[in-house]
């Protein structure tokens, strides 16, 4: 478990797990992996590892910390990524703690060859499958449910490693999307419900998978298509090679990606990301309108929402909260003198620009509610007449178990209040989020059927696609994020 002082300032927020890579045919696989972890490096900023293969060895680097720290110019990491295969990974756990051994991608000497496997998502039976693989003889080294799908692999009968990762696959249940690596292969796989990203790029000739098509832009690959839900891509010598294994299922993307989790010049499974949260931002401005002298963002993450909810309801966008982008999660002890100026020290109000104003402050989601209400008495402290709040997503009603790091569903704002009590919490003028059938009309659905969502909802619905076999025996995913005044 992370010490709570680690998420001293952003302890309101929701956090995606992890960001993977894999390239096949490439000189310099391994610096391209680094360039693409750097370019997914806000989904996971807990660590990095990379894996490469050449002349019949494999070599991992795997450590705390950020990618460009890792991984920086003339580092001993950097310099022993050697090989023409390689794939990456960005931790930021849900499963599992802080540890180095948790750190991916995971590796090991399978009978057939060596397998190692970057994940990213979370299975749902991983550990009933851990207890009966415990209690088989298996010896664990990590608390990451990614170790379970190489335990399950090991044990196959099955005879090439293609073949007993799939049967591995077919015994987990959960959101997954991950790469593996063997000393012949590049492979990557979707869950059959198709609920976290994965794209698949070329370049020079070489095939790369990528959690998000920005980390194919940053090293120019070319995009080539989405990996398809319950489909799994073999990339070797001889070219591309499509399985799908797995029995379908309905497709359900995480709705999430699109709100706030992807990164705004990503591209997921056809939509930018970009205009799909202006089009939110502007559905919300109709569905929920107040008179109002400007719109402001709460930044980063609010602002293409607040710019599509200011162009449809044609009042000014300002910026009236600046971001400081420097402030690290330890670089001070969070004594309790020094704790009430955690939001302060990530934002700042513009203080010239709200004096007097009516507000409307626009952010992605409201989880706990305490950032919230510390950012609306910012803006109140610095002279705003009047301030609202509009949400870009649905309340947050319920725990995601499917690889993204929430509370316990208890200690979510919107499982508890209903909309007027979390206004006078959080203490705006007015609140409103965008509605259920909003959300869809944004992402170009007429609404959100019920029999046949077209998206994985459950945190605002309930509305679990995927079993949770864990949770009904009294388990669940580690939460990293503390409760802190």
């Amino acid at each position: 478990m992370i010490d709570e002082s680690e998420h001293l300032w952003d302890a309101d927020s929701l956090h995606e797990e992890c960001g993977v890579f894999g390239i096949f045919g490439h000189a310099d696989a391994g610096a391209l992996s680094v360039l693409g972890l750097h370019a997914l490096q806000h989904r996971g900023q807990e660590a990095c590892g990379i894996v490469t293969f050449e002349n019949g060895h494999f070599t991992a680097e795997r450590h705390m910390g950020l990618v460009g720290d890792v991984f920086g110019r003339n580092s001993p990491a950097a310099r022993n990524l050697k090989g023409h295969f390689a794939i990456g990974h960005n931790r930021y756990s849900t499963s599992g703690g802080a540890r180095a051994a948790n750190i991916q991608p995971m590796f090991a000497d399978l009978a057939g060859g060596g397998l190692a496997i970057a994940h990213n998502g979370n299975l749902t039976n991983a550990h009933t499958l851990r207890t009966e693989l415990v209690g088989q003889g298996a010896i664990f080294q990590s608390t990451s449910d990614t170790e379970t799908i190489i335990h399950l692999a090991a044990r196959s009968a099955k005879h090439r490693i293609v073949d007993k990762l799939i049967d591995a696959l077919c015994q987990v249940e959960g959101a997954y999307s991950l790469v593996a690596l063997t000393s012949k292969k590049l492979i990557g796989v979707r869950d059959p419900n198709g609920v976290r990203p994965l794209v698949l790029g070329q370049l020079d000739g070489a095939y790369i998978f990528a959690s998000e098509t920005c980390a194919l832009d940053i090293i120019g690959a070319t995009y080539v298509r989405d990996v398809k839900p319950g489909e799994m891509v073999v990339v070797d010598k001889d070219g591309v090679h499509i399985h799908f294994p797995f029995k379908p299922q309905q497709h359900r993307f995480c709705v999430f990606e699109y709100i706030y989790f992807a990164r705004p010049d990503s591209t997921l499974e056809g939509r930018n990301v970009y205009e799909a949260r202006k089009n939110i931002g502007a559905v919300l401005a109709e569905e929920s309108p107040v008179d109002a002298d400007m719109v402001i963002p709460v930044p980063d993450s609010g602002v293409p929402a607040a710019l599509g909810f200011a162009n449809a309801a044609r009042i000014p966008f300002e910026l009236g909260i600046i971001r400081n982008h420097y402030v690290g999660r330890t670089f001070i002890e969070p004594t309790d003198s020094i704790r009430h100026l955690g939001v302060r020290l990530k934002h700042n109000p513009n203080r010239d620009t709200l004096k007097g104003k009516r507000v409307i402050l626009v952010d992605d989601s409201i989880v706990r509610g305490t950032t919230s209400k510390k950012i609306v008495s910012m803006v109140r402290d610095a002279g705003a007449a009047e301030v609202h709040f509009r949400v870009s997503s649905p309340p947050t009603t319920h725990s995601c178990f499917y690889g993204v790091d929430t509370p316990n569903t208890d200690d979510l704002l919107a499982h508890k209040m209903d909309v007027e009590q979390m206004r006078q919490f959080i203490g705006a003028d007015s609140l409103a989020f965008i509605s259920m059938n909003g959300l869809y009309r944004a992402m170009g659905k007429s609404e959100r059927l019920a029999a046949k969502p077209a998206f994985c909802d459950a945190c605002f619905t309930g509305d679990y696609p995927i079993s949770l076999t864990d949770i009904s025996g009294g388990t669940r995913q580690l939460s990293l994020l503390a409760d802190v005044a």
